[in-house]
């Protein structure tokens, strides 16, 4: 029962996320935290709130909720599992997700903004066995972002993480890069690639890495919608062997 109403708490927040890096027709004022499940040198600023609902295949559903506490310090909770928006009983994560991150440096002309985190959100299936999700959670991290003017706006995006979810023996400092690309005024690109130098071992990841990519539409008033494409190298072993199709809907609103 307290799972059921942590997750329903998160998630009927999402009626009132956030927009980001001065794409889509947006200000600049919000920043994207993540690109698809890459962290970034995004950050909330104070007094903000910012609500996530991920919605992937085998009925995977996760609600989160991030605040900017300080300036330059968010704080975020998440909770979900898989087999929710299906038949049969939910497998429920085993423990909520939490993520912290601090900006050391601000984006500048020159500079890109740089920011360290920890998150310990997976994303897929948790296997108990293993102590592991199908995709692991970043763990601790440091990212980087520098937002650049080209027909629009590209921003680039590189991040080395630790995973605590090592129980596997496969636990290898990882990297991540990535890029987000406006397409018009309300519409823009995403695609990262994580190496995965900390999951090839075999039993879960086939050494190809995780290739990632996405479409992102802003609605307006800080609402977006986003459509994902996961492992499109089929790296997963723990897969049908097709990409992962998933939903991602994001609300921001100013709270104090």
């Amino acid at each position: 029962m307290n799972k059921i109403l942590l997750l329903t708490v998160l998630s009927l927040i999402l009626t009132n996320n956030f927009f980001a890096q001065g794409t889509a027709g947006e200000s600049a004022k919000y920043e994207y935290m993540f690109l698809i499940d890459m962290p970034t040198a995004g950050i909330l600023e104070k007094g903000f709130v910012d609500v996530t609902t991920d919605i992937m295949a085998d009925g995977v559903f996760i609600a989160y909720l991030n605040v900017g506490v300080f300036k330059n310090l968010s704080f975020g909770i998440s909770y979900g599992g898989s087999n929710v928006i299906s038949r049969g009983s939910i497998d429920w994560y085993k423990w909520p997700g939490i993520n912290v991150r601090v900006r050391l440096l601000n984006e500048s002309s020159t500079l890109p903004a740089i920011t360290i985190g920890f998150d310990s959100q997976g994303k897929g299936k948790y296997f108990d066995s293993e102590n592991r999700y199908t995709f692991k959670s970043p763990g601790f991290f440091a990212g980087t972002s520098k937002n650049f003017g080209l027909w629009g706006f590209l921003s680039l995006h590189a991040t080395g993480n630790y995973s605590l979810e090592n129980s596997d023996g496969d636990n290898f400092v990882n990297l991540m890069v990535g890029l987000e690309k406006t397409v018009g005024s309300q519409v823009s690109f995403i695609l990262e690639y994580n190496f995965a130098l900390n999951d090839n071992n075999g039993d879960f990841g086939d050494g190809k890495g995780y290739l990632n990519a996405g479409l992102r539409w802003s609605v307006g008033n800080g609402f977006t919608l986003e459509l994902d494409f996961r492992d499109l190298l089929e790296n997963s072993l723990r897969e049908d062997g097709s990409p992962d199709r998933g939903l991602r809907i994001n609300y921001i609103q100013a709270i104090f």
